[in-house]
């Protein structure tokens, strides 16, 4: 009898015991604090969402890679455009941002390939259309790869964009091409007479840098793909040279300006990038994931990171309003896995 009561007692502790095991080995892959957010799908069935931006009244402006502007007000999506655009594997319509003053102006400005060179052109947003394009710049190469694409303005009210190599690695070390680097201009699309070349370059040395945001400081972020592995957040400084072919990753020189995280573990194929209350805010690709990047006072440490929204897939861009923050995920880029209802966006709340 005393045998059996034992067999009884010990089964369970057995299983507690498996359980226990269990859940202290979850994968890194599987991260717990998913639980601390609450997310609301704002749109879905979209075709590679791939910028996003806010309007002064709150709605939401998007490109989708294929040519299309559209306006997200109250789950409700609007087309305001389409673009003629060349789309071949990573190029077509990419980034968007708002004047500063759009209040007096009504101006928008996007980044799209269109043959063989990319251009940031600006329109006008009359009603519900976009109107009267201005072509800003139309001269800056273009390739199957390696496109860029990110435009945003600064706090110094200047406008920013993201270069890629266009696929010619040489390029990024020739200040006077506009390919592998990051440029600055006025909003009429002229050169700010501070900067470092005399013309558009801001940063040089870039691979495909597809993200750029500031913190409250004025210290601007730049998230760049790695040639296998290698992806880098990088610090932006004026007139700083970051490498690229020369040298990625860890890997640097005198001269050359390090990454302040490289990834050289894994994939990340960072794109979109937002600074929020002390932490930047990656969206990853191949590494289908937001990573979270918790910051030093001072902005120039990393003091810890994590994985969120490991279920989600390919995520390309992330913007914050009003304490949200909204991303887009990728998965028709025909480098994902398409889920129910993809492409999407998504509303998180920052708890």
């Amino acid at each position: 009898m005393r045998k059996k009561l034992l067999v009884i007692i010990t089964v369970p502790i057995i299983l507690i015991v498996i359980l226990v095991i269990f859940f202290l080995a979850v994968p890194e892959s599987v991260n717990k604090s998913d639980a601390n957010y609450s997310t609301e799908v704002m749109a879905e069935n979209l075709e590679v969402p791939w910028a996003l931006a806010f309007l002064p009244d709150g709605g939401l402006i998007f490109t989708e890679r294929g040519g299309k502007v559209s306006i997200l007000e109250d789950q409700n999506v609007k087309t305001m455009g389409n673009i003629n655009v060349t789309q071949n594997s990573e190029s077509g319509l990419l980034g968007i941002a708002v004047d500063p003053n759009f209040t007096q102006n009504q101006y928008i400005y996007l980044y799209y390939t269109l043959g063989d060179y990319n251009r940031i052109s600006r329109f006008k947003l009359e009603g519900d259309q976009l109107s009267n394009e201005t072509i800003l710049m139309g001269d800056i190469p273009a390739a199957s790869i390696h496109d860029g694409g990110r435009l945003k303005f600064g706090p110094d009210e200047k406008l920013y964009a993201t270069i890629g190599d266009s696929g010619n690695s040489a390029l990024a070390q020739d200040v006077n091409s506009l390919a592998g680097k990051i440029l600055r201009l006025n909003s009429d699309g002229t050169v700010p007479a501070d900067n470092p070349y005399g013309n558009y370059v801001y940063s040089y040395g870039h691979r495909n840098p597809q993200g750029i945001t500031w913190d409250e400081q004025g210290i601007m972020y730049a998230s760049e793909h790695g040639q296998t592995r290698n992806d880098e957040i990088n610090i932006i400084i004026k007139g700083g040279n970051y490498g690229w072919p020369l040298y990625e990753g860890n890997d640097t020189a005198t001269g050359f300006i390090k990454p302040l995280r490289a990834y050289t573990e894994f994939t990340l194929a960072p794109s979109g990038i937002v600074y929020y209350k002390n932490a930047l805010y990656v969206a990853g690709l191949r590494g289908s994931q937001l990573r979270k990047l918790n910051l030093s006072t001072d902005g120039k440490t990393i003091m810890g990171e994590e994985a969120l929204f490991t279920d989600l897939g390919r995520i390309r861009d992330v913007v914050e309003h009003e304490g949200y923050l909204y991303i887009s995920t990728c998965n028709h880029d025909g480098r994902g896995i398409p889920q129910a209802g993809d492409d999407k966006i998504i509303r998180i709340k920052l708890n």
